[in-house]
């Protein structure tokens, strides 16, 4: 059988590719997005809407963390909650139901472990849109979203150094440094970051540190290792978002345009017949816009360590084996007043007390097949990965139930008192995970190709614990096993270069209740089952100076419980989203760069007596982003003005569709300079970058998320803010 091409090294599932080294088309659809699928499609190859946000994208939009690079991304909204940092909403889907992997990898539900990262040190984010657990198991619903380290790189070593100051207090700094040692074949990538970054909130913050540093050795051309660690910390002062008042308390300090509609009192509205549990209509008091109502002391934190090493052996030119070992191991906590309700009966704000830590450990390997040749003269791409997780973490959380509420404050100036004696529950969760993915294609002819993969999968969850008052919780301890199957099937056609198109159905699985860790047999220990169909075009033109994708869906998820006050859930039957997104990027001329991207959405409950017809929570049924940038090469010093808008639709903040989190629409300018090497103080350097950004133009006030979880508040946007930023290369 004769070999067909090489599939592309998949940067983010082993760690060994040199990412990011190939020029990035206007849509980067030329580029490897390992977390949607095992076989090293291009994203152009791929029958699924997915996206990378590549490191020179992230520099010049200006996006510092994580949740950040959600900013033009088709469709997405970031959703950092105090409670969940760093979650994202899409395809009608949100928090726990969209999975974050790191390096291709799986730790546990967004909802409990992701926290907010630096951008400095990741080479592309990867957004994979819809149900998809044939690629990372539980939790993908809505999707997943995958960050990749920087990777070494063969050559001369390359240094960078970048640092940046806004108005607001929030200032980075990041060294990075990778290329070719004087060993034969030993390649390395280190970088140190170090980052503040400041809230518009009094005294909220967040102090980011991260190391990671990976080697690549090629003791042959066909055999390669690898070995990479990294360690993150957090530390900080949490905002958990501003409380909803009535109108007619704020008076004439009521803001417009923020929220409307109705809230609850998270405290009363258990009460049947209390008057003062539904109030409205609900506003924004003027005088809070920088208030924290968080107690004094309050903080929020955690610190992991990342090790991974393994290797690429290629048997022949038609199949290779790689392998990734990884151990993760991280500390969490959480100490703060989290819940703000507003009183009716006594115009205060009443609060809460809450704190929980997490003590986490997983080790695991991947050890993946590719083979690369031909199936009665058609070029065929088959792989197959045999995934094995450990995952252990302890819960230890506030259990006395007369801590709700714990006091009360003044809505204006708050006192912000003290937490008070915590009262621990003890819950610890095992889980093992034994996982075989098989993915083929085969070309039917030279344009039209078939693609599938199924997932076999059996995990075991086993749960036990302690509560504060030393009794053992209801049911347990307890053991579970599940052994669902997911699959995906599609076509690819390519009647001539550069036009795809291509239909997909795909399934996806995830506890009905409650994240994996959650779990208790006091609900429903079944799991969800999600699929989706979906269509779509993908164009290229043939100087790569313009691309466009579209993409239509239709997403159903049965057997979901869902959320009806803090403490209770009930089944709610289905849910159904529907959408189209489109995407094109333009580069004219060689000065000038066009994109944008627009996201239609139509997300409902199905069969819920609660809920029937309402929207779930923080889904927008109308994302749209747009940006163009123009650059002055021909100046003694090359400058590049540049601009982004964005508008995101009316949200609600819980399911009972009562409080509405009105549209909005937000401005970013940028300008920098680059000042090459000659006419800098030290002849070292290659060139300086010199940037100046304005984020919210038009100084919007805007409800930018909210947390189902605290019904009673909304997260407001960043107000106007100007930042200095400078790099320098050499």
């Amino acid at each position: 059988m004769r070999a067909a091409p090489k599939p592309t090294g998949n940067p983010s599932s082993q760690g060994t590719g040199n990412s990011g080294q190939q020029a990035a088309t206007p849509l980067n659809t030329n580029v490897v997005a390992g977390s949607s699928n095992l076989l090293g499609l291009t994203v152009f190859q791929t029958p699924a809407s997915v996206q990378v946000v590549d490191q020179q994208t992230m520099r010049e939009q200006g996006y510092r963390t994580t949740p950040e690079t959600a900013a033009g991304a088709v469709g997405v909204l970031a959703l950092d909650v105090a409670g969940a940092p760093a979650g994202f909403s899409m395809r009608g889907f949100s928090f726990g139901e969209v999975t974050v992997l790191y390096n291709g990898i799986w730790i546990g539900p967004q909802s409990i472990t992701s926290r907010v990262l630096d951008t400095a040190n990741l080479a592309q984010v990867e957004f994979v849109k819809g149900p998809l657990s044939l690629m990372s198991g539980l939790a993908a619903i809505g999707g997943s979203v995958n960050y990749v380290n920087l990777q070494p790189t063969t050559g001369p070593i390359r240094n960078e150094l970048d640092t940046s100051i806004d108005t607001l207090g929030t200032y980075r700094t990041h060294f990075g440094s990778g290329g070719s040692t004087t060993v034969p074949g030993l390649d390395y990538r280190v970088d140190v970051v170090s980052s503040r970054i400041d809230s518009f909130i009094d005294g909220a913050y967040q102090n980011l540190n991260a190391f990671s540093s990976q080697l690549n050795y090629r003791l042959s051309d066909s055999f390669k290792v690898f070995g990479a660690v990294e360690y993150n910390s957090d530390a900080g002062h949490a905002y958990w978002g501003t409380p909803l008042v009535t109108a007619a308390f704020a008076g004439p300090y009521a803001v417009k345009g923020v929220v409307a509609g109705t809230a609850s009192n998270t405290f009363t509205a258990a009460n049947a017949g209390d008057p003062t549990a539904v109030f409205g209509p609900v506003t924004i008091d003027s005088r809070t816009l920088t208030t924290n109502y968080n107690v004094a002391g309050n903080s929020i934190g955690s610190q992991s360590l990342w090790l991974r090493g393994g290797f690429e052996l290629a048997l022949n030119d038609q199949v290779t084996i790689r392998n990734q070992a990884y151990a993760y191991g991280a500390r969490r906590h959480w100490f703060d007043s989290e819940t703000y309700a507003f009183d009716t009966a006594t115009s205060l704000i009443d609060r809460d007390r809450f704190f929980v830590t997490h003590k986490q450990q997983v080790v695991g390997d991947n050890t993946d097949l590719l083979w690369n040749g031909s199936v009665f003269g058609m070029e065929n791409a088959f792989a197959t990965r045999l995934q094995v997780t450990r995952n252990d973490i302890q819960f230890a959380q506030e259990g006395n139930p007369n801590a709700f509420p714990a006091d009360s404050v003044t809505v204006v100036d708050p006192v912000p008192g003290l937490y008070g004696m915590p009262e621990p529950n003890i819950r610890n969760s095992h889980l093992d995970i034994l996982a075989g993915t098989i993915e083929d294609r085969l070309k039917i002819t030279p344009t039209l190709a078939l693609i599938g993969g199924i997932r076999l999968e059996d995990f075991t969850l086993s749960r036990d614990g302690i509560n504060f008052d030393g009794t053992i919780p209801t049911g347990q301890p307890f053991t579970k096993t599940w052994t669902p199957v997911s699959y995906r099937a599609a076509y690819t056609f390519e009647p001539i270069k550069g036009l795809l198109f291509y239909s997909m159905y795909a399934t996806a699985y995830d506890p009905a209740a409650a994240g994996i860790f959650s779990v208790t047999p006091g609900t429903s220990l079944e799991l969800t089952s999600a699929r989706i169909y979906e269509t779509g075009v993908k164009a290229i033109s043939p100087d790569k100076r313009a691309e466009l994708s579209f993409s239509a869906y239709d997403i159903e998820r049965r057997n979901v419980f869902v959320q009806i006050t803090n403490a209770v859930a009930s089944l709610a039957g289905e849910v159904r989203t529907k959408g189209i997104e489109m995407a094109g990027a333009l580069r004219p001329i060689d000065h000038l760069k066009l994109w944008g991207n627009v996201a239609f959405t139509e997300a409902r409950y199905v069969d819920f007596d609660f809920f029937t017809g309402n929207t779930p929570s923080n889904v927008a049924p109308v994302i749209v982003n747009a940006g163009a940038s123009w650059r002055f090469d021909w100046w003694y010093w090359p400058v590049e003005l540049g601009g982004a808008v964005r508008h995101v639709g009316q949200r609600y903040v819980f399911e009972d569709d009562r409080t509405v989190m009105l549209p909005y629409t937000t401005a970013d300018l940028y300008a920098f300079v680059d000042i090459p090497g000659r006419d800098l103080w030290w002849q070292g350097l290659d060139k300086m970058r010199v940037t100046f950004r304005v984020r919210n133009l038009t100084n919007t006030l805007y409800s930018a998320w909210a947390d189902p979880g605290f019904q009673d508040q909304v997260y407001l946007g960043a107000p106007r803010t100007f930042e200095l930023a400078a790099s320098a290369k050499w």
